[in-house]
Formats: structure tokens, C-alpha cells, sequence
């Protein structure tokens, strides 16, 4: 699985798993589902409306059979991707967001081009160009994604499997547990602990090193620790060891 590392503001690097083009191309087929469900019901509305006329002109019939569908799907991924940050139906089915690549919060203009930039990489293509310039971006980007900025990422992860393949724990008996309450802490927090210690290992600069600081010493008050241990990344590495021998 590809990874990005994106650094904020405050040069702080946060690292995520890009969402694979099969990841992608499943949530567009969902998607493509949900609109046409939604088209063909539309259609069936104005089918009823206009029973009554006379005769429909070939412009008319143009519109709902040709334009009407990719418009439904445009408007679909524009509302969707902003009223649920950033997911469609189809992202949030397996798990995929959309992100920018500069750390800050997508715009309705971001969205906005990504919705319009369908027209190039999906319909007008058949969908060649978006396969094309995803497998070619270094960070899985579509001509959409380029042209606002963006990228989809993952936002599901297999900790457990990724901590024990790293710390190399094999039983309970030949470890002794140092803070029994790492427990209380998600496995969100778990992933948040490592990619820190991760991130510092590749890193190690001045932001780092007060983001671990401060890392530590927000712990230390979560988990009611009596003194900030001074040695930070021993700390931080017996936390994710305690954690999975106390949750697995």
C-alpha cells in the first residue's frame, strides 16, 4: 500500500495510506448505482408528468437520456463529497477520503472542480484518462485531483497486525505490562502513537522533536502517569508494547 506525507503549517509530517485504484473505481461503481437508482426514478417522474402532451421534441429526449445522467452524478459527487467531508456513498462504503495535499481543509471550490473534472476522466475518456493518471501519480491523483489539489486516502488500517509486525510480540508470558491503563486509549490513538514515533525516527528535526514532547506529556496527564518521562521514545514504544498484550 502507498503511503504520503503530508507536513502541515507548523511542519509537522502526518503520514496516510493513499486509497488504491481499486479502492477508487469500487466506490465509483457504488456511486454509479446510487445515481442511477436515482435517475431512473427521476425519469419515471417526468415520464408521468408530460403522459398527458402531445408529442416530446428530440431535444427534450436528448437532454434526459444523455445530459440528465451525467449531470445527476456531477451534482451527486459535489453535494455528497461536502455534506460528508470529503465522502461520497462510495468512499465511505470502503473506507477512502477525500484530503489536500497541503494539509488544509478542502474548499467548495476543490469540490466543485473535482465534480466538474468527471467530464474528462470518466465520461468523456470512458474512464481511460482517470485509470491512466492515477497509475502514473506518485500520490494517486486523477486530473481532477490535480487540477484542485487533492487526493483520496485511506481511513482504515490494520493496527493490530501492523504493531505486532513491529514490536515482534509473540506471548504474554515473557512480558511483564508497565502501564495497565494504555488500555482506556483507542486504537486510533495506538496508530496516532506509532506514526509519531515513525515520523520522528525518519524526520528528526526541531518540530518533531516538540511534537514527542508534547505527545508525551499529553499522555502522561491522559493516563494519570506521576512524572513526564524523560525518555520519550522508550515510553512511547512501551505504550504500543503494553497496549496489544492488554487488547489482543
Amino acid at each position: 500500500m502507498q503511503n504520503i506525507i503530508l507536513k502541515t503549517a507548523q511542519n509537522v509530517a502526518i503520514e496516510y495510506e493513499l486509497a488504491s485504484l481499486r479502492e477508487r473505481i469500487t466506490a465509483f461503481m457504488i456511486d454509479l448505482l446510487v445515481v442511477l437508482l436515482g435517475y431512473v426514478l427521476l425519469v419515471i417522474l417526468i415520464a408521468n408528468a408530460v403522459s398527458n402532451q402531445q408529442s416530446i421534441n428530440n431535444m427534450a429526449i436528448y437532454v434526459v437520456y444523455s445530459v440528465l445522467p451525467i449531470a445527476c452524478f456531477l451534482l451527486y459527487q459535489l453535494i455528497s463529497e461536502i455534506a460528508l467531508d470529503g465522502q461520497s456513498w462510495g468512499k465511505r462504503a470502503t473506507h477512502i477520503k477525500v484530503i489536500r495535499l497541503d494539509g488544509e481543509e478542502v474548499s467548495l471550490s476543490d469540490y466543485l472542480i473535482r465534480a466538474v473534472f468527471y467530464l474528462i476522466d470518466v465520461f468523456f475518456s470512458l474512464g481511460t484518462l482517470g485509470v491512466l493518471s492515477i497509475s502514473a501519480s506518485s500520490k494517486n491523483q486523477r486530473l481532477g485531483d490535480l487540477a484542485a489539489n487533492t487526493t483520496v486516502i485511506r481511513l482504515r488500517s490494520n493496527i493490530h497486525f501492523e504493531l505486532e509486525d513491529i514490536l515482534k510480540i509473540e506471548s504474554m508470558d515473557n512480558y511483564k505490562v508497565t502501564y495497565p491503563q494504555v488500555k482506556q486509549l483507542t486504537e486510533q490513538d495506538m496508530l496516532l502513537i506509532k506514526s509519531a514515533l515513525n515520523r520522528y525516527q525518519r524526520f528528526k528535526n526541531v518540530a518533531h522533536e516538540e511534537a514527542m514532547a508534547t505527545l508525551t506529556e499529553r499522555l502522561q496527564q491522559l493516563l494519570h502517569i506521576p512524572e513526564i518521562p524523560n525518555k520519550k521514545v522508550e515510553f512511547l514504544t512501551t505504550l504500543l508494547r503494553d497496549y496489544i498484550v492488554l487488547t489482543r
